[in-house]
C-alpha cells in the first residue's frame, strides 16, 4: 500500500496561520510582527465545524498552511511561539479526530514570500537555511508521534533548480535521520510551476511525493486582483472558455503575461489548459511509482462563478484521467483579503454553488 494511498482530493486553508493580512500593505518596520489583532484573528478564524463542514464537502485531506513568522520570531532567530503551536497542534487534532489527512505547510519561509519582495532571499543565506530547517526539525519533534504529511515550502521563489534541489537534500536527509517514514511532499523550483517538475531531485523513497500548483491562465484565474499590479491595473472581466483575442491583448498588455503562447487557439479553454498541464501527465508516465499532488489551485472569488465552475472542471478532469491526487485553494479568505480564491460565503461558509461542490468531489464528466 502506498504510503500516500488516502490522499486523493482536499482543501486549504488559507486566511488562517497565512495570509492573516497581506504583508505588502504593511510599513516595512512592521512587516513581520504578529500583532495583538493577528493573534486574535488565528485564535478564532476557524473552528471544528469549519473542519467538519470541508469534511463534509467530501473532502480526505486538508492543507494547513502556516507562515514562518507566525512560530517563530522574525527578529529573535530560534525563538518559538508556544502559544502558536499551540493553536497548530489544535487544528491538526481537528483535523485528525475527523479522519482527515493533514498536510502541514509552510506557506511563506523567512526569506521566500511567494508574494512579497522580502530583499534578502532564503536560498542566498546561510542564517535563513539553518532557521528553516530548524523549525521543521523542531516540528518533527513535536509531531513525531502523529501520521501527517510535511511539505517544507508553499513556493521556493528561486528560479535555479540546483540550490533548491540541495536545500531539501539537507531537509529529508535532516528529517530522515529522525523520521524514517515522515511522508514528505516537495514542490518544484520557480513558484512550484507544473513545467518545473522535471527540474526536481527525486528520491527513491515511496513515503516522498511531489507537487505542482496551477493558475494558468492568470488572466482569468487572477482577474482584477490587487496583489499583482498587472491584473489590477488592467481591471477587466475575462470569462473561462473565452475568446483568445481577450487573453491576447491581456498578454500584450502584461508584456508576456502567464509566459504561455495562445497560438492557434481560437477560444482558451479545456485544450488550452491541458496543454500547459501536460507537464504533469509527462512527469506521471515517466515516473508512475512516484506520487504526484496538484497541492494548490483555484480561482479568484469574483471571476464569473459559470467561468470558476468550467475552470475547476477542466483542471480537475485533467488530475483525475491522468491519477494526480488534488487539493484545492481554498476555503475560506478573509474578508479584506485583495487576492480572495475562497470557496465558501464568507458569513454562512457554504459552498459556491452545488455544481463546484460536485466538481471538487471529482464529478467531472
Amino acid at each position: 500500500m502506498s504510503p500516500f494511498e488516502k490522499i486523493h482530493r482536499g482543501m486549504g486553508i488559507a486566511g488562517w496561520m497565512t495570509n492573516y493580512k497581506r504583508m505588502r500593505f504593511v510599513k516595512e518596520e512592521g512587516t513581520f510582527d504578529l500583532t495583538v489583532g493577528d493573534r486574535e484573528h488565528i485564535e478564532r478564524y476557524l473552528t471544528r465545524w469549519d473542519i467538519q463542514n470541508i469534511r463534509s464537502m467530501g473532502m480526505d485531506h486538508i492543507r494547513v498552511p502556516f507562515d514562518h513568522v507566525v512560530l517563530e520570531e522574525y527578529d529573535k532567530p530560534f525563538r518559538y511561539r508556544e502559544d502558536m503551536f499551540a493553536l497548530l497542534d489544535r487544528m491538526i487534532g481537528w483535523c485528525l479526530d475527523e479522519g482527515l489527512e493533514v498536510v502541514l505547510n509552510m506557506h511563506h519561509a523567512i526569506g521566500c514570500y511567494c508574494d512579497f519582495n522580502v530583499g534578502v532571499k532564503l536560498l542566498d543565506n546561510d542564517l535563513m537555511m539553518e532557521r528553516f530547517l530548524a523549525i521543521w526539525d523542531k516540528i518533527e519533534d513535536r509531531y513525531h508521534d502523529l501520521d501527517i504529511i510535511f511539505e517544507p515550502l508553499n513556493e521556493i521563489t528561486s528560479q535555479e533548480a540546483e540550490p533548491w534541489n540541495d536545500l531539501m537534500a539537507r531537509y529529508v536527509q535532516m528529517i530522515r535521520a529522525k523520521n524514517p517514514t515522515r511522508r514528505i511532499i516537495i514542490g518544484s523550483p520557480g513558484i512550484n510551476r507544473v513545467y518545473r517538475l522535471k527540474d526536481l531531485k527525486l528520491y527513491e523513497d515511496d513515503a516522498i511525493g511531489y507537487t505542482y500548483h496551477f493558475y494558468f491562465p492568470y488572466a482569468f484565474t487572477h482577474q482584477r486582483t490587487t496583489i499583482n499590479s498587472v491584473e489590477y491595473a488592467y481591471n477587466r472581466e475575462v470569462s473561462y472558455p473565452g475568446p483568445v483575442e481577450v487573453y491576447k491583448d491581456y498578454a500584450e498588455y502584461s508584456k508576456g503575461g502567464d509566459g504561455s503562447s495562445f497560438e492557434g487557439f481560437d477560444t482558451v479553454g479545456r485544450e488550452y489548459v491541458e496543454r500547459i498541464l501536460q507537464s504533469a501527465a509527462d512527469f506521471r508516465a515517466a515516473h508512475p511509482e512516484k506520487f504526484l499532488w496538484m497541492g494548490e489551485f483555484g480561482t479568484i472569488r469574483h471571476a464569473p462563478l459559470r467561468c470558476r465552475e468550467n475552470w475547476m472542471r477542466d483542471v480537475i478532469r485533467f488530475a483525475i484521467e491522468h491519477g494526480i491526487a488534488y487539493s484545492v485553494w481554498n476555503y475560506l479568505s478573509t474578508p479584506y483579503d485583495c487576492n480572495k480564491f475562497s470557496l465558501v460565503d464568507d458569513d454562512d461558509r457554504r459552498i459556491v454553488s452545488r455544481e463546484m461542490l460536485r466538481i471538487i468531489q471529482g464529478h467531472v464528466d
